[in-house]
């Protein structure tokens, strides 16, 4: 006889079921709830680490993401089977040094007048490339630091027209498989530091009043890379011209450097930067255009701040035979500069030899000596710093107020490395929007918190593995300084779309940088940065640009193994993820410090090591 359907057991497994599916239900819909608040977004790889990590209570290095240097691309992690991203194919071999805003192609368009082919022209939308800019064959992991100062790998920089070219001058040395630089220029044959040792007789090196410098025509950037031991950080720039490299060498030897020029446009940096500019035979025409070049160089000089010109016209007396022009001709160029320099109200304080050094007023108020009796035109523009594609003017541009004659204008900054972490003037004068003094200790103490993290991450991040690194939405500069050491350098970039702009802030920390708009291609040579910061740079490009057009640029300037932290939004970071899957990248994501319940996420990214050719990773 069977069993009654409505018996007891049924009934009892019956509720029992019921309050399974009705437990199940509220489970979903409150899990869906919070994941929809914004926390809970990190994939199963976050959650992997958080597992991992949460038991020992130290991030340590991820374990199956590989910082080291290997040449031969291992340790692949495989793509999911079901993901599905776009593969980027590598470009063409002959895109191995391809740089999109200085093509040369694309530069011979343009006027030569005033150097308008020289400057920015980026390629349009449809004219991007959407492949991996190759290495070329035998790429090697630069020397580290200070052994790359003296040394680069022939086949990282395959080019020798410089080793015959400045033979003579000293410049480079080709030696086998590797270049040598003996720290030698055109304009001081005994060598940088002999050169260094002159100009430090008369401006203050020495004692850190001089941390930052400006490198105008900086050839291979020997006079920055010996500045570097006297504590001074110097941007140094160059044209991508015929002498091919300059730039190039200057960052494979681990000196901070850009591609750039003198033209029509302002300098991509805010006014009262640098405490000293430097001209070693530029070839920059300092006495034409009505002086706009010297203006400029006063724009972007710090009150009593240093410019120092050597070789033509100084010293003409001497050498206008060597240099093949007139004695009339180089006494009327050195005329126009002392003029140009009168009406700026620089103070000569020295001209020994070759050399001739100025020194820019203190203030407005300090010009005593003018030899003419007209007044400069000063310009109206609201902001002297906004600066990007803005056409340079002959025009001065005015200082900060003061309340007695012997005031710095802006505030004074201390010495290096006590103005690292002191309040910058700007701030404590409520110069930067939203940015109190309490604001910026505040984003100091929390950069030291976030490196921190990042150390536990990747164990290699201050042991001189990375020397290049780049903060690619740099704030007020709280990554670099929190990194500070002499076995790196941080080139801070403030996004031109960035609120508040801070790049002022970061120069008065004595730390270095530049404006830029990541919708267009950075000013340098393909891998030529060891180590990539992103923090918060897609939230803010959300909707400006494309991801990938993002990401394919800081592919072309990332080594191979090189690395990237992220720090964003969860939805962003795994649109990041999703990208970076197709491009030859290890990726894996981490929890933020304070847990995973914060949205905020850290992705790390490893490049991996592959050249032009075919030969692509060992395990490809």
């Amino acid at each position: 006889m069977p069993p009654k359907a409505n018996g007891p057991d049924n009934r009892t497994r019956s509720s029992f079921s019921v309050l399974i599916v009705v437990g199940l239900c509220c489970f979903f819909y409150i899990l869906g709830a919070w994941q929809k608040s914004g926390f809970g977004k990190g994939d199963n790889i976050a959650l992997e680490i958080t597992k991992q990590t949460s038991s020992s209570g130290d991030c340590g290095v991820l374990a199956n993401l590989n910082f080291e240097t290997h040449h031969d691309g291992g340790g692949i992690i495989p793509q999911a089977p079901n993901a599905k991203v776009e593969v980027f194919k590598p470009c063409p071999e002959k895109y191995t040094d391809y740089t999109p805003c200085q093509d040369q192609k694309r530069a011979m368009t343009f006027p030569r007048d005033n150097m308008i082919y020289r400057e920015r022209h980026c390629p349009g939308k449809d004219e991007k490339l959407r492949c991996l800019i190759p290495a070329p064959k035998g790429y090697v992991t630069p020397f580290p630091w200070p052994k790359s100062r003296d040394y680069v790998p022939y086949a990282n920089v395959p080019y020798k027209s410089l080793t015959v070219e400045k033979a003579v001058q000293n410049w480079v040395h080709y030696e086998g498989n590797v270049f040598r630089f003996p720290g030698g220029g055109t304009q001081f044959p005994q060598g940088a530091d002999a050169y260094i040792d002159q100009l430090a007789s008369v401006i203050p090196i020495a004692n850190g009043t001089v941390r930052t410098a400006l490198d105008t025509g900086c050839g291979v950037a020997s006079w920055g890379a010996y500045l570097l031991k006297r504590n001074v950080l110097a941007m140094s720039f160059a044209p991508r011209d015929s002498h091919e490299a300059q730039v190039q060498f200057a960052l494979e030897r681990g000196v901070p450097a850009v591609i750039g020029v003198f033209g029509t446009m302002k300098l991509p940096y805010p006014s009262r930067a640098f405490d000293m500019a430097h001209c070693s035979r530029c070839l920059i025409p300092w006495s034409e255009n009505d002086g706009m070049y010297m203006i400029e160089v006063d724009r972007v000089l710090r009150p009593g701040g240093y410019w120092v010109l050597s070789g033509p016209p100084i010293n003409w007396k001497s050498h206008h035979r060597a240099w093949q022009r007139t004695e009339e001709d180089l006494r009327r160029e050195q005329s126009k500069i002392e003029q140009v320099a009168d009406l700026l109200c620089w103070e000569k304080v020295s001209e020994k030899g070759d050399i001739a050094v100025w020194r820019k007023r203190i203030n407005g108020e300090s010009c005593t000596a003018r030899q003419d009796a007209s007044e400069p035109n000063m310009c109206t523009a609201p902001n002297p710093d906004d600066v990007w594609y803005k056409k340079m003017e002959p025009c001065v541009t005015p200082l900060p107020e003061v309340g007695d004659p012997g005031e710095v204008a802006g505030g004074e900054i201390l010495p290096f490395p006590a103005r690292l972490n002191a309040v910058p003037p700007r701030v404590a004068r409520g110069s930067i929007p939203g940015v109190s003094a309490e604001a910026y200790r505040k984003d100091n103490r929390l950069w030291k918190k976030h490196v921190e993290a990042y150390k536990k991450i990747n164990k290699y991040l201050v042991s001189g593995r990375y020397r290049n690194v780049m903060d690619m939405n740099a704030g007020l500069g709280g990554f670099a300084a929190a990194i500070e050491s002499p076995r790196l350098w941080v080139m801070n970039v403030v996004p031109t779309i960035a609120e508040p702009s801070s790049l002022a802030a970061i120069y008065e920390r004595g730390l270095i940088g530049i404006y830029h708009d990541w919708c267009e291609g950075f000013s340098t040579y393909p891998r030529t940065y060891d180590l990539i910061h992103a923090s918060g740079v897609f939230s803010l490009y959300k909707n400006k640009c494309a991801v990938e057009e993002i990401l394919l640029e800081m592919d072309r300037i990332l080594r191979p193994e090189g690395a990237v932290i992220f720090r964003d939004e969860v939805d962003a970071l795994v649109k990041v993820k999703r990208v970076a899957g197709g491009m030859r990248w290890d990726t894996k994501m981490y929890d933020h410090e304070d847990g995973p319940l914060v949205p905020e996420k850290i992705l790390v990214a490893v490049k991996q090591y592959w050249v032009g050719g075919g030969n692509t990773t060992a395990n490809s």
